[in-house]
């Protein structure tokens, strides 16, 4: 065992052995040492109990105070971050999260996924902690599943009323660069987590208001970025001691007692809501689909599989949660872990992290839109799952020291894996595939000769749904941006030519999918391009007859003598002054028959440019002529071409539309097994 496991296990008394993630951590009672987890580490914390005796009532009017305070809270530390932050991802793209927990590290708040406290907890006793603590970690293998890669440093405060701990409140943001190989600290063909930069485990950065001046200064030593790097850190830990002052308030407020029930009740409510209107809505029975990532940096691509099978229980196990509805999220047949740094550590307290990641998914199923809107994602949805994850060296175990840096590649692709998963069990009735996360950027020297980075990242469309199309450009990070052109060209050294939409690019399909973005970038000085990108190859699938989106292209020197199309794992494509850069990103897929989208909505299509007059007649069997702005649809021809174009199809169809690229990462397979129904 390692020192700090030994240290760790020496402070922490063994508590009692629980059976699952939602219940106190795996120990054995009588027992000198707790049992490891995963890493090898102790996991002998409370986390994941009731506050408050079953059947503690609490006025529920003030159980809707609390909940409107949390989110407040949140929002207000959020917005300090954002107004007080010095790097571009954090300040200008919005690249960070909040959240609050409660003192058995239960996630309270749901407007966004956070990390987890539990790694805080378990090497340091909640009854050694005091005011004005900040807690900082970012090494992967040490937090329990909840942060997925290295860029994403994480603050924790404790909250304390009656002079003991009481809640937590939370930050994590992907910094710009924290040391590496390469700048950003992203390597696309990393092998190790040793050159994706430095590996902090968990340690007291302010101990009672003074921050550790040594910390910081061996962080911002290693960083190739350090003024903004020091000034997001101070950034977050005061946020984040300003929101552990606003809770302290609510508890003098209202009193300890009554706020742990209403914590209790907010936590309730979710579980029963989820068990009465999203569950109840999945058939019991096995569903079984997969989906991949395409490259890893080193390999040469090839299909990586993640693979759910997913179980609906008419009754849940023991526990939490026990009588009602309940899911088994089973992720055997998951792909060996990768060479390259496309692993993600999801095995930890049970994938606990991994369980809020994925929820959000399920809330397609709601009756409308609107309440789908108004559905959180806190612990409350812990219970109604169960993972089970497959031997450690696996794309989602992997085995330190197995890289991380691009783990979006899995944590992504596990969203779509699950909305397919579900739709064939709901006959179809979620959306289409969405877009991924993508990083992409310039570095170099500016205009003063001083180094640079600049790096975004850019949304692309969403999946078509069965009672409307995508949208265009969204991103799966809560509240985050591209970066505002007029910032961009004030301070780096090159022009934004062009950012509008990318015709064509969303799936086609009776609902179409989201458009992605279409940018160009032409560079004043020479520079260095990079990308962190997948869906370069394998489309974002349609479903029940939509067709894939277009997948992510990044061409360089475009109309130029060295036009060439950038692979999507890039760290340092050499552009010359002068040279245009244009990124297309990925579209949505679509949802349903393609021919079956009214004339109307091709038309307004045509009118808005989402769709160019070629693709109207390639993917949506229409003719149409005239400009732009006056587009004219030939109602006879477009209903002929539709005709030969349905009697040219094979009689029988994929559920799923993969794309042509799959075709070629699949020995010239067009779908998969468990794409049919």
């Amino acid at each position: 065992m390692c020192f700090s496991c030994q240290t760790a296990a020496t402070r922490l008394a063994p508590v009692d052995a629980a059976t699952g993630s939602h219940g106190s951590a795996v120990g054995t009672p009588g027992h000198d040492a707790p049992a490891p987890n995963p890493a090898g580490l102790p996991t002998a914390y409370e986390h994941g109990n009731r506050l408050t005796p079953e059947g503690t009532t609490v006025d529920p009017i003030l159980v809707e105070i609390v909940e409107g305070t949390l989110a407040s809270v949140e929002m207000e530390v959020e917005t300090a971050i954002a107004r007080t932050s010095r790097s571009p991802m954090i300040r200008d793209a919005h690249d960070f999260r909040a959240g609050i927990h409660d003192r058995q590290l239960r996630k309270l708040t749901g407007r966004s996924y956070s990390a987890l406290v539990h790694p805080i907890a378990r090497d340091f006793p909640l009854s050694e902690m005091s005011e004005g603590d900040v807690f900082f970690h970012n090494d992967v293998y040490e937090s329990e599943g909840g942060i997925g890669h290295l860029p994403d440093l994480c603050v924790t405060v404790p909250v304390f009323s009656g002079g003991e701990v009481v809640a937590f409140v939370q930050a994590f943001g992907h910094h710009d660069d924290i040391g590496g190989a390469v700048p950003g600290s992203m390597p696309s063909n990393a092998q190790t987590v040793f050159e994706e930069g430095l590996s902090v485990p968990p340690i007291k950065l302010w101990d009672k208001g003074v921050p550790n001046q040594a910390a910081l200064r061996i962080m911002t030593r290693n960083s190739r970025m350090p003024d903004s790097l020091a000034a997001d850190l101070d950034a977050e830990c005061s946020a984040c001691l300003m929101g552990a002052r606003r809770l302290g308030e609510l508890f003098e407020r209202y009193g300890r007692g009554t706020i742990e029930a209403a914590f209790d009740a907010i936590l309730d409510k979710t579980t029963e809501t989820y068990r009465r209107e999203i569950l109840s809505k999945i058939p019991d029975g096995t569903y079984v689909w997969e989906d991949y990532a395409e490259h890893d940096g080193v390999d040469e691509p090839k299909l990586h599989t993640q693979r759910i099978t997913l179980t609906k229980q008419s009754t849940g196990g023991p526990g939490p949660g026990d009588g009602g509805p309940k899911l088994v999220i089973d992720f055997t047949g998951t792909a060996p872990q990768a060479k390259g740094p496309i692993n993600h550590c999801g095995d930890y307290v049970g994938g606990n992290f991994l369980k809020k990641w994925l929820a959000p998914i399920l809330r397609n199923l709601a009756d409308t839109p609107e309440r789908m809107a108004e559905l959180d994602v806190n612990e409350g949805i812990v219970p109604l799952i169960e993972m089970k994850f497959p031997e450690k060296g696996t794309l989602l175990t992997p085995i330190y020291p197995a890289p991380t840096n691009a783990r979006t590649f899995v944590i992504l692709r596990l969203l779509g894996v699950l909305a397919g998963v579900v739709a064939k069990a709901v006959d179809g009735k979620m959306p289409a595939d969405q877009e991924t996360i993508r990083y992409t950027g310039v570095y170099g020297k500016d205009r003063d000769g001083n180094d640079y980075l600049m790096r975004e990242v850019l949304g692309g469309g969403s999946g078509g749904r069965y009672y409307a199309d995508g949208e265009d450009t969204i991103h799966v990070v809560p509240d985050s941006r591209n970066l505002p052109t007029e910032f961009t060209e004030s301070r780096f050294p090159f022009i934004v030519e062009r950012l509008g939409l990318a015709v064509d690019s969303g799936g086609a399909g009776r609902h179409r999918g989201g458009l992605g973005y279409e940018k160009h970038i032409r560079m004043l000085k020479d520079a260095n391009f990079m990308s962190i990108a997948d869906r370069s190859i394998l489309a974002c699938w349609g479903v029940k007859g939509g067709k894939a989106g277009r997948p992510f292209e990044v061409t360089v020197d475009v109309g130029g003598p060295d036009e060439r199309t950038v692979d999507a794992l890039a760290d340092a494509e050499v552009v010359k002054a002068g040279q245009v850069i244009r990124i297309r990103t990925t579209g949505g897929g679509g949802w349903g028959d393609p021919l079956e989208r009214p004339y109307d909505e091709v038309e307004r299509d045509l009118r808005w440019g989402k769709v160019s007059f070629e693709g109207a007649r390639r993917d949506y069997g229409v003719v149409a002529d005239g400009s732009k702005d006056e587009p004219s649809i030939d109602t006879a021809a477009s209903d002929a071409l539709r005709a030969e174009l349905r009697a040219e199809r094979a009689v029988e169809q994929p559920f799923f539309d993969r794309g042509p690229g799959y075709a070629t990462l699949a020995a010239g397979q067009h779908a998969a097994d468990v794409d049919w129904v």
